[in-house]
């Protein structure tokens, strides 16, 4: 071999050496790399042709359906945790694309007013955590639909906490309506998924209608009325009847039969009156007495 072809080769290692360092990413990099196999709970990864990677164990990010189903030449992003494993692969992990994709994924969510599908796996007395997708969300009982909010007569929040458990592992069709990435916030709604599938049905109705329903619950402030179609409103206990009741129990119970009037449209909430549909008994009173 000559002297030239030696300074060849030496030169060619140079470049190529130098080209793999350049190209070889560091401890706590977020790098695109493509799937090179998925086998025995593990995912390796071909790093800019330089170098072969393994994500594995909880580090496989199951959490997301972005990465549950991944196969042989899928790009994806990953994050360099060791440069060097026992089988001189670089040890790396989707959790931290995995996550900041999550995020990123409820905001657009939030702004094109999605649904999405979550499961409830905790409650306290304020309302329930949600898992939505690889996230943590949570869902105040005021966001809850009509159907699954827990009317306890008296607010005791003791029988609300009791209701709210019944739900653990449910799934609800929710919306993403607060979302704060650096404090690890996330607000879902049921409601506002209900609300909207109720806007139709809604604009059929107007002030002054009468509607037929039944009596649904009873609680200390007035009387839930089912009517129409899965709609439901409330007669305040000063809408139930003219003279002064103490509970609307003394009046009516679950399951009554009723005609009352929508005396106020307020979104998706109804108000009801039905002592509008009987006589005021004070217009008689100066026919009756002197």
């Amino acid at each position: 071999m000559t002297d030239d072809i030696k300074t060849d080769n030496q030169q060619d290692f140079k470049t190529l050496l130098k080209d793999y360092y350049v190209d070889m990413p560091n401890e706590d990099d977020l790098v695109k790399c493509n799937v090179i196999s998925v086998d025995k709970g593990a995912v390796r990864l071909d790093i800019n042709g330089v170098a072969v990677g393994v994500v594995r164990g909880r580090e496989l990010f199951s959490e997301s359906r972005e990465y549950a189903d991944l196969k042989a030449g899928d790009e994806v992003e990953a994050t360099v945790l060791e440069l060097e494993n026992e089988n001189g692969e670089l040890e790396m992990s989707f959790r931290v694309a995995g996550y900041k994709r999550a995020w990123d994924n409820m905001k657009k969510w939030m702004d094109e007013g999605l649904t999405v599908k979550s499961r409830v796996v905790a409650a306290n007395k304020g309302g329930l955590m949600i898992q939505v997708e690889a996230l943590a969300a949570f869902m105040p009982v005021s966001q809850l639909s009509p159907e699954h909010y827990p009317r306890v007569s008296g607010g005791d929040k003791n029988r609300i906490l009791e209701k709210l458990k019944e739900m653990i592992g449910k799934s609800f069709e929710v919306k993403v309506i607060d979302v704060n990435e650096k404090e690890e916030k996330l607000i879902v709604s049921e409601k506002a998924v209900w609300e909207d599938s109720q806007k139709a049905v809604l604009e059929s109705y107007k002030i002054g209608d009468e509607v037929e329903g039944e009596v649904s619950a009873l609680t200390s402030f007035g009387a839930f009325i089912k009517f129409g179609t899965n709609l439901e409103g409330l007669v305040h206990i000063s809408e139930i009847a003219w003279r002064r009741i103490d509970h609307p129990r003394d009046v009516l119970k679950s399951g009554d039969k009723i005609t009352a009037q929508i005396i106020q449209l307020d979104g998706s909430k109804i108000y009801l009156s039905i002592k509008r549909l009987i006589a005021d008994p004070w217009k008689m009173v100066k026919d009756k007495f002197k």
